[in-house]
């Protein structure tokens, strides 16, 4: 048998040890992990054993969990530090997981050993957390397949293994398209327009391959500066066009096999027809409904009803800020014919003209450093917790440790991993290293992983943030209060388990908002040259220009989810109307511009057959209305005159009922306990800068 000092992935007395982590550790540890949760499978289904949660529950969280730890860093290494071992390993062991999981959701014993316990006596005087998970236990088991029959178990546990496969070579496709990419620019002409940081980090990276000139990717701290403020419409042609088809047959580059290696498209029809399949299998008419049986929405009509009702209202504003900027454009710019890739060229300039600043000023002022200084002391005032840093093994130089404490008790801790490179796939996101658990008295705290994609340091100086970058950092922040904060002290709803996945973004989006008040954002700005904090001027004129475009940006998010719900609940795959014609319906339908023939967004969209959010995209609107509802509660202790006390209560009880309270109960409970009421469209609607042409519309989610 392996033994933890071999093998740091079958050592969980503390923290991972990515220091002594191999590739070919993996196997070894997976197998020897999954003969331990079977062994537990076989013990607890035993009809000796007893039905009680100290008995069958307990047991086999402590295997499966183990197991999820392991495997949860595997992944998590997968997704930022990418080697050609390692994503071998990860592919050869991911079937092995995969069928485990769908064994355990489909085993009979278990299933009825979960459904007699349901019916004891000793399950109705369990705490609710506890039932909660019993229930989500019994609604997963249905949803894994568990009352199916042969062959459709088995072929049920086929479809399960083959999406896994599917869903992380899409995953591989996007980064290695990603990767694939690079323009050498030589002449300086071309550069015209861009910020002195971009030119200098395009030239560091040109001079770290020996290269003469200046290197652009499609990272995206390289790709939208250029599209941002450079003036050489060409350059942003190209580089539009090879991020708009990245992993698509249309790809600029990797020219010929290369770029058909990577096509996603093989992978997008064969996805939509497993999950058509697993949905009849199980009983339901489309994957659409079996993806909502889990979450806070009641049906796909219903979604595309909140979706197009969002875009009713939106749409007079986006059609008026496409009038303004074509308009602008033609004026002000020569650009008579409007091109995708001149939109983001055209708003900033607009941008500019009409509030006298650029998001580049802006950027001078958030120095990282100062950004975190500043985020942490909200989260301690808001939430009465200090943060301070702390230390242990990562898997990369850049990436910083941190610990969460109350009363000098360790709350939780997490890894900061910032900067984008070529081994990490694209995006931001949160994930969960260790959740919050307590057993037989002991307890133990949660570990979180925080990820971005920032522009790295340049020319010796700290990184610098974007207020975009910044609400990006607030926004996972809140993602990592939600697992943090938790005083649940059972695995299965401590922390963001057992969340509704359409409303695990409201703390996140909640965060966002303190980007947009003036005490925070002073606090911590201070100018990279001359350390003066941002003037209240410039703030003004950012907050004056908060809403720009919110009409087109909205529209834009509401596109994306009506396409995934469409996509799941109403596309026949195999019945001549391609994924590409449907997009382009949903576009007729939302847009008030159409993209090139070439675009192929699709390809490179990883939330829906990559991350989780199939035929679930919608829930970052509809958990914004959350969001805007809770800070409303915030901007109404403001107003008061003893607005401190009573931001203070407000923070406490966001805590008490939001954050602390994880997957213990039903979203919707969380959320009217803390409101008091149920949630209403108004605030949205007004802090998007839309209420002229609203009627404020009261909505459950």
């Amino acid at each position: 048998m392996t033994t933890t000092a071999d093998n740091p992935l079958l050592d969980f007395s503390g923290l991972p040890r990515f220091a002594d982590f191999a590739p070919e550790q993996v196997a070894p540890a997976i197998d020897e992990l999954l003969t331990q949760a079977r062994a537990t499978l076989a013990q607890v289904t035993d009809p000796a054993t007893p039905t009680t949660w100290d008995a069958f529950v307990e047991p086999l969280e402590d295997a499966t969990e183990r197991l999820g730890r392991a495997w949860g860093i595997v992944g998590h290494l997968n997704g930022v530090a990418d080697t050609p071992p390692l994503r071998e390993a990860y592919n050869a062991n991911l079937p092995k997981v995969t069928q485990f999981w769908t064994e355990l959701s489909q085993h009979e014993a278990l299933f009825a050993k979960y459904r007699a316990y349901a019916a004891s006596p000793e399950y109705a005087q369990l705490p609710a957390p506890r039932r909660r998970i019993v229930d989500n236990a019994l609604r997963d088991f249905k949803l894994g397949g568990a009352e199916l029959v042969s062959p459709a178990r088995e072929r049920f546990a086929e479809i399960q293994e083959r999406q896994a496969a599917l869903a992380q070579k899409f995953s591989e496709n996007v980064l290695d398209a990603t990767n694939a990419f690079e323009l050498i620019v030589t002449d300086e002409a071309e550069l015209d327009g861009l910020p002195p940081d971009a030119r200098e980090a395009a030239q560091e990276a040109a001079s770290a391959e020996n290269k003469q000139g200046w290197k652009f990717t499609l990272q995206f701290p390289s790709y939208l500066p250029v599209m941002q403020y450079g003036t050489h419409r060409g350059l942003r042609e190209r580089l539009y066009r090879a991020y708009s088809t990245r992993a698509s047959r249309e790809a600029a580059a990797p020219a010929g096999d290369a770029a058909l290696a990577l096509d996603n498209t093989p992978i997008i029809d064969e996805l939509l027809a497993l999950r058509a399949e697993e949905a009849k299998l199980l009983g339901y008419r489309n994957f659409a409904e079996v993806s909502l049986v889990p979450k806070m929405a009641d049906s796909p009509e219903q979604v595309m009803q909140f979706l197009r009702d969002l875009a009713r209202r939106a749409r007079p504003f986006a059609k008026r800020d496409m009038a303004e900027l074509r308009r602008f454009a033609a004026e002000q710019l020569a650009l008579t014919d409007l091109q995708s890739w001149d939109q983001a060229f055209a708003g900033e300039k607009l941008k500019e003209a009409r509030y006298a600043f650029s998001d580049q000023t802006v950027k001078q002022y958030f120095q990282l450093p100062r950004v975190l200084a500043g985020l942490f002391g909200v989260i301690e005032r808001l939430f009465s917790v200090r943060i301070v840093a702390d230390q242990t093994s990562t898997w990369h130089p850049d990436v910083t440790f941190h610990r969460v404490e109350r009363d000098g008790q360790l709350i939780g801790q997490f890894y900061l991993d910032l900067y984008a490179r070529a081994s990490k796939r694209p995006g931001a996101w949160m994930d969960d290293a260790r959740s919050r658990r307590r057993r037989h008295g002991s307890l133990q705290t949660p570990v979180a992983y925080l990820t971005c994609n920032f522009q790295p340091p340049v020319g010796g100086k700290p990184a610098l943030l974007t207020h975009d970058d910044v609400t990006t950092l607030f926004h996972e922040f809140g993602h990592g209060l939600h697992h943090l904060l938790t005083r649940i002290d059972d695995l299965g709803v401590a922390g963001i388990s057992g969340v509704e996945w359409d409303a695990v973004e409201l703390p996140s989006q909640f965060m966002e908002n303190f980007c947009w008040e003036w005490d925070i954002v002073h606090s911590m700005s201070a100018h990279i040259d001359t350390g003066e904090a941002l003037p209240r001027e410039l703030f003004d004129k950012m907050l004056a220009a908060k809403n720009f475009q919110a009409g087109l940006q909205t529209l834009r998010q509401i596109e994306f989810a009506l396409f995934d719900m469409r996509l799941h609940a109403e596309y026949v795959p195999g019945a001549g109307h391609g994924v590409q014609a449907l997009l382009d319906e949903v576009r007729r339908e939302v847009a008030v511009t159409l993209l090139p023939p070439w675009n192929r967004f699709q390809n490179s969209f990883s939330h829906i057959f990559a991350g989780g959010y199939s035929a679930g995209y919608y829930s970052y609107k509809w958990a914004e209305v959350l969001s805007a509802d809770a800070y409303a509660a915030f901007e109404e202790a403001m107003a008061k005159a003893d607005a401190s006390a009573r931001v203070a209560e407000t923070g406490r009880r966001f805590l008490d009922e939001i954050l602390s309270v994880g997957g213990s109960r039903p979203a919707i409970d969380s959320f009217r306990a803390f409101r008091g009421r149920n949630p209403e469209l108004d605030a949205l609607l007004r802090h998007n800068g839309m209420v002229e042409a609203s009627v404020a519309q009261p909505s459950d989610g």
